[in-house]
């Protein structure tokens, strides 16, 4: 079995997050790695993947519609829906 892997920084930007689960991917798409750093791999891009999504969760609940009336000039703002 692999030792406990670190926790992702809670602090980790999307952007930075999503630069190594890209990294991960790509060595996990090359085959090159042996088995057990595949899984570690494997299990580090699992994490990653969930903050990704916590973030980009957070950032939905940020983001404001734009309500455009009839005759195409916006109208205020509501909070988006995304469902």
């Amino acid at each position: 079995m692999t030792d406990a892997a670190p926790a992702i920084p809670a602090d980790l930007s999307f952007e930075d997050a999503l630069q190594r689960l890209e990294t991960i991917v790509s060595r996990l798409e090359s085959g090159q790695a042996p088995l057990e750093e595949s899984i570690a791999l494997y299990e580090e891009g699992a994490r990653l993947k969930a903050h990704c999504e916590a973030r980009l969760k957070a950032a939905q609940l940020r983001v404001e519609k734009i309500v455009v009336g009839p005759d195409g000039q916006a109208k205020g703002v509501e909070a988006a829906s995304f469902e």
